[in-house]
């Protein structure tokens, strides 16, 4: 065997590449093996990426929204003084229900006692004052019909019993004006209701220049609840009133509290705004709920759940199964060759964690819902199923 030499040679890695003539299997076969040696191993491919899908089905989706206001009376009365006085009473209990009637407050009656009196001694007084002018006339009539006295006094007597009686009615106004005013002096309650705190204490001088606050009383049952609607949200109901044939004032109303309970007894709107406020751009509409224990009050702040009916066969997909890209929609399907594609979707009402789906998408379909950042347009995946639990591999 003849070797050429080393220092012509040319090297693979740290091995020199060697010659050898024909004949020789030894120098052939540790040829083989040195230029073996030289070959890159086979980069590793990984798996595909493992994602959780879910096949999508149709289903009948009930449909409601959610507004959100303040709860008022449908009679909020202030009590006020109509007379000045001082206030001598108050016989009621702040926070509680009163009757129609009940006396709440008393001011002090002398001063209108006595105007009592004054005006009912003047209404004495043009009393006396008219039959005296009546029993003028009758001395006087026949008088004037035998032409013993002038025609002139019997007319002056004629004309001093309309002035009498002009002047009887004038005292009769006054006195029933006084005991008006002495009336208000005991103030009662005008409605059934609620009453709140005294504005003012005993011994305090009311109703001087203006009539004074006393107290505020609301009716409790039923209760009111005000909310407004955006000008689309409320030609949105309008239309749907019209798919299920029934009407806005018909539709369930459930009172949700702040403090997460729902109200037991449902509702129903019995007003509508007659306009849009051009400023807000929003509808004032109001629901009625019954109050019977007296629980929800005035000023409390509450959502109001709107039930608008159901509709069938819809397309229903998780919020987190969505991407939105410039202001549109799109979902991650798998196909038949377990590849991964995107598709542009357009999107209904959301109902609590889902949308339902108008167009894009078709019942049998398998939508990506967990691993969307680790998929690519056409690349291969592993689709699991949500919810189940992969076989562990040995």
């Amino acid at each position: 065997m003849r070797l050429l030499d080393w220092r012509n040679t040319k090297t693979c890695g740290s091995f020199p590449s060697v010659l050898v003539e024909k004949g020789s299997l030894a120098a052939v076969g540790f040829t083989l093996l040195l230029l073996g040696a030289c070959k890159k191993p086979e980069p590793l491919v990984p798996p595909p990426p493992r994602v959780q899908v879910i096949e999508i089905k149709t289903s009948n989706v009930p449909l409601s929204t959610t507004l959100i206001g303040q709860l008022d009376s449908p009679q909020n009365v202030e009590v006020r003084a109509r007379v000045e006085g001082f206030v001598d009473k108050m016989l009621f209990t702040e926070g509680v229900e009163v009757k129609q009637g009940d006396v709440l407050f008393e001011l002090d009656k002398k001063p209108y006692l006595e105007k009592l009196a004054g005006a009912n001694g003047t209404l004495a007084e043009a009393r006396a004052a008219l039959n005296k002018s009546e029993k003028d006339v009758v001395r006087l009539k026949p008088l004037a019909e035998r032409r013993a006295i002038p025609q002139q006094d019997l007319d002056n007597a004629l004309a001093s019993v309309d002035v009498a009686e002009a002047g009887v009615a004038t005292a009769q106004a006054r006195v029933e004006s006084t005991q008006i005013d002495l009336g208000y002096c005991t103030v009662k309650a005008p409605i059934t209701g609620l009453i709140g705190a005294q504005q003012v204490s005993i011994g305090e001088l009311v109703g001087k220049g203006e009539p004074t606050l006393l107290a505020t009383m609301s009716t409790l049952d039923p209760i009111w609840l005000y909310c407004t609607v955006s000008e689309v949200e409320y030609l949105k109901a309008e239309q749907r009133s019209k798919e299920h044939a029934k009407q806005v004032a018909t539709w369930p109303v459930t009172l949700l509290l702040s403090n997460g309970t729902e109200h037991p007894d449902q509702g129903r709107f019995v007003f509508i705004d007659r306009a849009v406020d051009v400023k807000t751009g929003t509808l004032r509409v109001r629901a009625e709920f019954p109050n019977k224990d007296k629980k929800l009050r005035p000023g409390m702040f509450a959502r109001a759940r709107v039930d608008l009916g159901t509709r069938p066969d819809c397309i229903t997909i998780p919020e987190r199964a969505l991407v939105e890209i410039q202001g549109k929609a799109f979902v991650w399907i798998v196909t038949k060759e377990n590849t991964a594609s995107q598709r542009p979707i357009k999107l209904g009402d959301q109902v609590g964690s889902t949308y339902i789906v108008l167009d894009g998408l078709a019942a049998g379909e398998r939508l990506i819902v967990e691993g969307l950042q680790k998929v690519r347009e056409g690349s291969p995946i592993n689709p699991v199923t949500a919810g189940a639990t992969p076989t562990a591999k040995p």
